[in-house]
């Protein structure tokens, strides 16, 4: 099988190029940047905003799975959001649908639904797809536009909704774009200083621990722990590779994701304990972002099975940042 794979060069798409190399798969790898080859991948650098270009680069591709995005909930950024997450999504819809390939897989996210403001919990496929965030709703455009592929050619489509995805290394590395605002006091500052949201920077401040590298266990304003799915990258790619090779997941709209949700309570304070840093426990104004969701149908169809759970990641973390402080001493 000859498969493109869009975002190649990032966390979840470096792991599904690998995925599909080891099964054996002819792979071009589609990023902005060049990605490493091997024998059985071909590395094209390529925008989603060169509609011309998508064509040409998946040619002779039997499927292609669109993992490029733009990320970002910094309002000012809407417009790039727009341009990258659906104007470039009609740009791989449109390639697909000029090569013919036999099978679009389009991964989308869990922002599509309201997180957390959940209707029912676990979350799953039938929870009403209500976005609160500008990043969401461009997911939920492009869901819309893949689908509609799907019913208007014989081409197959698979929607594969995402959970927050890490590599495990970057779990406690404070540098990291994901990891840093979610888990470390002086970066969730950073961040929500940047977005003007007050509240939280006042909460935040008052912690007074805004000089030295501190662990953030958040909750809500009522005293609940954050809690929200979080998944190996791994594991997600594996999910996606299953997407993109199972028969039985023609036309369906799946979510993955790990087994059990990730609760602050549990996790910042095992952190501390195996990194020795210190945790703030801070309350932010308003819920907390709380929530689980159900891989029932991913299991049912796909054969999904997570292999990483949360202690695994963890670990493996202490140790990546036990290696990178004896690297830097």
């Amino acid at each position: 099988m000859r498969v493109a794979v869009t975002g190649a060069a990032g966390r979840v798409g470096r792991r599904l190029v690998e995925w599909f190399c080891e099964r054996g798969d002819d792979v071009v790898a589609l990023d902005q940047v060049a990605v490493p080859i091997h024998e059985d991948v071909s590395s094209v650098v390529a925008d989603l905003t060169d509609a011309d270009g998508l064509v040409t680069a998946t040619a002779g591709c039997d499927v292609i799975v669109h993992l490029a995005a733009a990320m970002s909930w910094d309002p000012r950024e809407s417009g790039l959001l727009h341009r990258v997450n659906v104007d470039g999504t009609w740009n791989v819809v449109n390639a697909a649908a000029a090569n013919r390939v036999r099978r679009l897989v389009f991964a989308s996210s869990g922002e599509v639904y309201p997180e957390s403001k959940a209707q029912f919990l676990p979350v799953d496929e039938h929870h009403p797809t209500e976005p609160t965030s500008v990043y969401g709703m461009t997911k939920l455009v492009g869901e819309a536009m893949v689908r509609n592929l799907g019913r208007r050619s014989d081409i197959e489509t698979v929607v594969v909704r995402l959970p927050h995805t890490q590599e495990a290394s970057e779990l406690l590395d404070p540098a990291s774009p994901f990891s840093g605002p979610r888990f470390f006091l002086h970066r969730r500052l950073e961040q929500q200083r940047e977005l003007g949201n007050a509240g939280a920077v006042a909460a935040l401040e008052a912690a007074g621990r805004a000089d030295e590298l501190t662990l953030l266990l958040a909750r809500g304003e009522d005293g609940t722990p954050y809690r929200m799915p979080i998944c190996d990258a791994r594991d997600t790619a594996a999910g996606l590779g299953l997407a993109a090779t199972v028969a039985g997941a023609a036309d369906q709209v799946v979510y993955i994701g790990p087994d059990e949700a990730t609760s602050m309570a549990a996790l910042i304070p095992e952190a501390s304990r195996l990194t020795g840093l210190p945790l703030a426990e801070v309350r932010l104004p308003g819920p907390a972002v709380n929530y689980h969701t159900s891989i029932a149908k991913a299991r049912e169809l796909l054969g999904f099975a997570p292999r990483w759970p949360m202690p695994t990641m963890l670990a493996e973390a202490a140790e990546a940042r036990q290696r990178s402080s004896s690297t830097q001493a």
